[in-house]
């Protein structure tokens, strides 16, 4: 019986399946021990992480501390709004309450000069005429000073926004809404007025 002829050495793989030797780098790292092998590998897994990753792990912090920025920018904002809303009102109180007092302090020489008619009202009724007269131009005049000028003018075409239609008379000659006589006289100008004239105003002839 001829027997089995083995190749010669050289030829095929010498060493037994499963006791192949190691290439260079799986025996390097075999030769190191365990425990830097781990840490080798954490390392490189370490240096691997991206920048954005990073980034995105700081930003909860980053927007709790702009929420509390923007919030305390807004309590400011809303404690500076009420504090000039308090002003405001202080201030119109202040000039609301020196108008009044302007316009008081205007009336007490009418006043004075009414107290002093009623004083000498058993003299003379000519001079308690001509002293009540004096006071009614001097009312007139604290009026005008006010802002009220005093209106009574006759002959004048009717103005709806000055003029109060008393009465309406037949007026030969005139045009009709003519303002043939003051009921009523008018304080004021148009848009500022404390009381329209109130007037007869001539009608269409029929």
């Amino acid at each position: 019986m001829t027997s089995a002829r083995r190749p010669p050495p050289g030829t095929r793989d010498d060493h037994p399946r499963g006791n192949r030797p190691a290439r260079a780098d799986q025996s390097a790292a075999g030769d190191r021990p365990v425990g830097e092998a781990r840490a080798a590998g954490g390392e490189q897994q370490a240096g691997m992480e991206h920048p954005a990753e990073v980034d995105r792990q700081d930003e909860p912090a980053v927007l709790a501390a702009r929420i509390e920025e923007l919030t305390a920018r807004w309590r400011q904002a809303l404690a500076d709004l009420d504090n000039q809303r308090k002003w405001c009102a202080r201030e119109v109180e202040r000039e609301r309450e020196a108008e009044r007092a302007r316009a008081a302090t205007a009336w007490l020489p009418v006043l004075d000069h009414l107290e002093l008619a009623l004083a000498h009202a058993g003299a003379d009724p000519e001079s308690i005429l001509t002293g009540v007269r004096a006071v009614r131009d001097q009312a007139v005049d604290v009026l005008a000073r006010l802002g009220y000028p005093r209106h009574d003018e006759v002959g004048v075409p009717f103005d709806p926004a000055r003029h109060d239609v008393v009465s309406l008379v037949d007026e030969p000659g005139r045009l009709p809404g003519t303002v043939v006589a003051v009921v009523r006289p008018g304080y004021g100008d148009a848009g500022r007025q404390l009381r329209p004239v109130g007037v007869a105003v001539s009608k269409p002839s029929e």
